[in-house]
């Protein structure tokens, strides 16, 4: 689970990273507010912005060793209000394509990471990002743009898209589970190896 070293924190927290991570705390409430409404094709692009500038945010974190105490908490926080928060909307729309099984597991997995990471980090451990989580978090965005595609083109959608919807929705609660059990995993073998 261990990954490669990450610049040092720094203790400039208005910085670009966390300002985006900001924004995208923003922009997940607008996308809350509007697939309730049905504005679909909105809470669409809100979404992928949003979704975007979590890439975006990381990187330039990064690369210009901007990586704060406050980021390093509050970009996973964010990251799970919008997957968290659009599985649960997503969830309530009739013909979305996402149960609420589904929405469900999505939940559960990320309050039992938060649990377990708080629980490492404050023993002093590393409970950096996993290549299974970044995965995951692909895997779910990719479902949430199909299911609301779906649920903006209506009748209209083609024939394909359920069926691509279905694929990305399996693989999302697929991956979802796996990669809390490798933060499961290295949990049992953090607090082993601390006896």
């Amino acid at each position: 689970m261990s990954e490669p070293a990450e610049p040092k924190p720094t203790n400039d927290v208005f910085n670009i990273p966390n300002q985006l991570t900001a924004a995208r705390f923003v922009l997940s409430i607008v996308v809350f507010v509007l697939i309730p409404l049905q504005i679909y094709l909105a809470a669409l692009i809100v979404f992928v912005v949003a979704a975007s500038t979590d890439w975006i945010d990381g990187y330039y974190a990064r690369k210009y060793g901007q990586v704060t105490k406050l980021g390093r908490m509050f970009d996973p926080f964010v990251d799970k209000i919008i997957i968290c928060g659009t599985f649960i909307f997503l969830a309530a729309e009739q013909g979305s394509g996402i149960a609420a099984w589904m929405a469900v597991v999505v939940v559960g997995r990320e309050l039992l990471v938060t649990a377990l990471r708080s629980s490492i980090e404050h023993s002093g451990g590393d409970f950096s990002a996993s290549f299974a989580g970044k995965l995951k978090m692909l895997f779910q965005c990719a479902a949430v743009v199909a299911s609301l595609l779906i649920l903006w083109m209506g009748s209209d959608r083609p024939d394909w898209l359920p069926m691509a919807l279905s694929v990305l929705a399996w693989l999302a609660v697929l991956s979802t589970i796996q990669s809390g059990l490798d933060y499961v995993f290295a949990a049992v073998r953090f607090f082993r190896q601390e006896g």
